[in-house]
C-alpha cells in the first residue's frame, strides 16, 4: 500500500477552488487499490474524517494574518510526521501544492527522509508577479519557491510553460520534473434550465446567449483593465456579465476613475456564484467568454470555460495558448486588438460560434479529463512512470 498525503488545498470536499478540485476528482475517481490517500483539511477543530476514501485530517490554524497558509501547511507536515512514526509507515509520499514554505521546509524534509518518506511539489503559476502582494511578499514568494524546487524529491507541473521555466531557473543535477496537466469535466449539451436558474438571469436582465463573460479573481494581473476598456470602445450591444469577488477597493475605485464603466449599461458586475450548477448554466449561456489571466499555470476557470463556452476570446500569452491552441480566439493587451476580435465575433452566425465549441471540448477531452489526469497520477504515486 502506498500512503499519499496531500497538503497545500483547503481541504475537501470541495465547493470551489482550483486545488481542491484537484484533490476532489483525485480521491473521487481514485482506481487503484494500492493506494490510500490523506488530505489536510483547514478547519477549526482537530479531528479526522473519511470522505472520497481519503483519510480527511483536520488542521486548525490561529488567524495570524498573511503568514496562516504558511502555519497551515507546516501543522500538516508536523501531522504527517507524527502520523508515519506512529503507525509505522513503510511507504508513503507527501504532495505539497504551492510553495509557500521553502525557507522552513528543511527540517521538515530531513524528518521525512529519515522516514523514507519522498516529497513531491505542485509549484502553481507565478504567485510572486501578483501585483496585490507588496515587494517583501513577492520576493518571499520568489525565495521560497526556489528552496522547494531545489529541495523536492519531485515537481509536478500542470503546464509545459511552468515545467519549463523551472529547468531554465533551477537547473541542476538533482531537479526531476515531468507535466501532468489540471482537468475539467466536458459539459454534455445544456439541458433545461431550472427555475432558480432563470430567475438569476431575470433578476439581472441577462439574456441566454447574449452576453460576454468573465470568471476569474478581480486582480489587477487578471487584466479586468484591459479587458473593460476594450469592450467599452467596442460596438457590441450585447452585455458583460462579470462573475467576481468584486470589492470597492483601490483597484475597483481607480478603474472606474479611469473608465467611468459603471455608466456603461452593457457592463454588468454580478458577485461571486458558488453555485456549481448555477455557475456552469452560466457559463454554457454565454455567447463568449473572456479571459485575461497570465500570470501563470493551467487556469481552472480556463479549462472550464473551454468545456462549457462554445467561443472562446483568451489573452496570448504561452499559458493560454497552450491550453486552447486552435480551439479559441486570441488578442493582446495592445489597443485596440480585442475591441476589434469582438466587433468580428460578435456578427458569427451559431454555427461558426458552435464550430469553436466542437473544437473545445475535444481539447478539453484530448488533453484535460480527469479520467487520464488520475491515471497518471497514480501511476507517479506508484512508482510505475520512471
Amino acid at each position: 500500500m502506498k500512503n499519499v498525503y496531500i497538503i497545500g488545498s483547503k481541504g475537501i470536499p470541495a465547493n470551489y477552488g482550483g486545488f481542491e478540485t484537484f484533490v476532489e476528482n483525485l480521491t473521487g475517481q481514485k482506481k487503484s487499490p494500492a493506494l490510500q490517500y490523506y488530505v489536510a483539511c483547514l478547519s477549526d477543530e482537530n479531528s479526522t474524517f473519511s470522505y472520497n476514501g481519503a483519510t480527511c485530517f483536520n488542521v486548525p490554524v490561529p488567524n495570524v494574518g498573511p503568514g496562516k497558509a504558511i502555519v497551515y501547511d507546516l501543522k500538516a507536515l508536523k501531522w504527517v510526521i507524527a502520523h508515519v512514526k506512529e503507525n509505522h509507515v513503510q511507504s508513503a509520499v507527501v504532495y505539497i501544492l504551492a510553495c509557500r514554505i521553502g525557507p522552513f521546509l528543511a527540517p521538515y524534509l530531513r524528518k521525512l527522509h529519515q522516514l523514507g518518506v519522498a516529497c513531491y511539489l505542485n509549484p502553481d503559476g507565478h504567485e510572486w508577479l501578483r501585483a496585490k502582494w507588496s515587494k517583501p511578499v513577492r520576493h518571499y514568494w520568489k525565495l521560497s519557491e526556489k528552496m522547494m524546487v531545489r529541495q523536492v524529491d519531485l515537481v509536478i507541473c500542470d503546464s509545459v510553460n511552468i515545467e519549463k521555466y523551472i529547468h531554465q531557473n533551477y537547473e541542476s543535477n538533482r531537479l526531476q520534473t515531468c507535466f501532468v496537466p489540471y482537468g475539467a469535466t466536458v459539459a454534455r449539451e445544456p439541458g433545461p434550465i431550472s427555475a432558480d436558474q432563470q430567475t438569476w438571469f431575470d433578476n439581472r436582465r441577462v439574456a441566454l446567449n447574449e452576453y460576454y463573460l468573465i470568471v476569474g479573481r478581480f486582480v489587477p494581473e487578471n487584466n479586468y483593465e484591459t479587458m473593460i476598456k476594450e469592450f467599452m470602445q467596442s460596438q457590441t450591444q450585447r452585455q458583460l456579465v462579470i462573475v467576481t469577488n468584486v470589492e470597492h477597493n483601490k483597484f475597483y475605485e481607480d478603474l472606474e476613475a479611469e473608465t467611468h464603466f459603471s455608466q456603461d449599461r452593457r457592463i454588468q458586475f454580478v458577485g461571486t456564484v458558488y453555485d456549481q450548477k448555477l455557475l456552469k448554466v452560466i457559463r454554457e449561456n454565454a455567447f463568449a467568454y473572456l479571459h485575461g489571466h497570465e500570470v501563470g499555470g493551467t487556469n481552472p476557470s480556463l479549462l472550464e470555460a473551454l468545456a462549457s463556452t462554445p467561443l472562446n476570446l483568451l489573452l496570448n500569452v504561452g499559458f493560454n495558448h497552450e491550453v486552447g491552441k486552435e480551439a479559441a480566439k486570441y488578442w493582446t493587451k495592445e489597443a485596440g486588438s480585442l475591441s476589434q476580435l469582438i466587433d468580428e465575433v460578435d456578427t458569427w452566425d451559431d454555427n461558426q460560434r458552435q464550430e469553436y465549441g466542437v473544437r473545445a471540448k475535444a481539447r478539453i477531452t484530448q488533453a484535460y479529463n480527469w479520467d487520464d489526469i488520475v491515471s497518471e497520477y497514480e501511476a507517479i504515486f506508484l512508482g510505475e512512470n520512471a
